[in-house]
């Protein structure tokens, strides 16, 4: 899905803790376009079918939130309203539970849209991942259902817009605060690894903040059960692992990749590995060179260069201790995951919510236009028979 924020709505510091607000912005000159929305890219491998063990265990179920029962909803039990983004294939809407005070974000995807691009087995791949999801830091969904044109996947309205947005309009957080969000996503990806599911596609449009402030993890068109490796080129280029890069396979090592260039974005302000063209990403990232401003916290370069090893077989988090290896990294010294799962902490950005369905952090879209192409024929309609 596309990035939900346009630049003009962005969030001026001064929303932003006091302890945010007087830091230094950053001096170093990046070129603009580093700090621009990044596309998200996929290239498929068709002969990828490897299968293998996972050395990650399960952890003790502790989230007590329970979806709803779901099995009678339809589209006409709901009144959508405003857009929240737009992505390849439809759009998001907010929408109001009729005979309730609940909100919800439906995800409404064409079916002529998605068999064109041939992505009926990435969406019901999609939908099973997300169905078997259910965790305090990831935007859960409720349910699917569809009508003659679309498909719908109703999630939860996570109100507080994007990381991305609150990140550019801060220039760049301190290290307290890109810590918080950060162990919040240690324990997202160690849940995830857990049941063999990859996410792929972190980024800070990919990211998003509930009404107190917490970090929801959202769009899992990527996500993969993979036990072992697969093939797949998918991700942003400069968020892509260097295995990935190669072609050699990949499994959970790449978000793991993916969680060192994010600390490295959240604390600089912008991404370690940035050119014009992706094929200059890919020549950096593959060097491995890593440049630090001198603001970088010294344990928190540590732990990047721990999560950034090119060598995913010496990457922090990939290794036999998998997650338990980066939360007990000396950056977090001290952290008491079970109060963070718990959202024991107050948040370090606050959000500012009028009411349930308050769209106000989102930007604003245009209205879609009527759909009036012809109604899909047996045999297509029969590719959704499991939405």
């Amino acid at each position: 899905m596309q990035r939900l924020l346009e630049p003009s709505k962005m969030m001026n510091i001064e929303c932003l803790p006091n302890e945010m607000a007087h830091m230094p912005v950053a001096t170093k000159k990046v070129p603009s376009k580093a700090l621009s929305p990044r596309m998200s890219i996929l290239a498929v491998d068709p002969n990828s079918s490897h299968r293998g063990s996972s050395s990650y265990e399960n952890p003790k179920p502790r989230y007590t939130f329970e979806k709803p029962d779901t099995s009678g909803w339809k589209l006409s039990d709901f009144e959508l309203k405003s857009t929240l983004g737009t992505g390849s294939f439809g759009r998001v809407r907010v929408a109001h539970r009729k005979g309730s005070d609940e909100y919800y974000a439906i995800k409404c995807l064409k079916k002529r849209e998605i068999i064109k691009m041939k992505q009926q087995q990435h969406l019901r791949q999609e939908k099973a991942i997300l169905m078997e999801l259910c965790h305090p830091f990831i935007v859960n969904m409720m349910c699917s259902f569809q009508d003659e044109k679309k498909v719908y996947f109703v999630l939860e309205f996570v109100v507080g817009g994007e990381v991305f947005t609150h990140l550019r309009s801060a220039g760049r957080f301190p290290n307290d605060v890109a810590k918080f969000y950060h162990a919040e996503l240690v324990l997202v990806f160690e849940y995830l690894h857990s049941l063999d599911v990859i996410y792929r596609d972190l980024k800070p449009e990919n990211l998003l903040l509930d009404n107190k402030g917490h970090l929801k993890l959202t769009d899992f068109g990527f996500a993969k059960k993979v036990p072992n490796r697969t093939f797949t080129l998918c991700g942003t280029p400069e968020y892509l692992a260097p295995e990935m890069i190669q072609s050699k396979g990949h499994g959970k090592a790449v978000d793991w990749w993916t969680m060192g260039v994010l600390l490295y974005e959240f604390i600089a302000g912008y991404p370690p590995f940035y050119d014009n063209t992706p094929f200059r990403i890919y020549e950096k990232i593959l060097s491995g060179r890593l440049k630090f401003p001198n603001w970088f916290d010294g344990r928190a370069r540590d732990l990047v260069k721990g999560l950034l090893q090119t060598d995913y077989t010496k990457r922090l988090g990939a290794l036999k201790g998998g997650a338990a290896d980066v939360k007990n990294h000396p950056y977090f010294h001290g952290a008491n995951w079970d109060k963070l799962y718990a959202r024991h902490y107050p948040a370090p950005i606050p959000v500012k919510v009028k009411s349930a369905g308050d769209t106000s952090n989102f930007g604003k879209f245009p209205d879609s236009p009527v759909d009036r192409t012809p109604t899909l024929t047996p045999v297509q309609q029969a590719e959704f028979r499991e939405f």
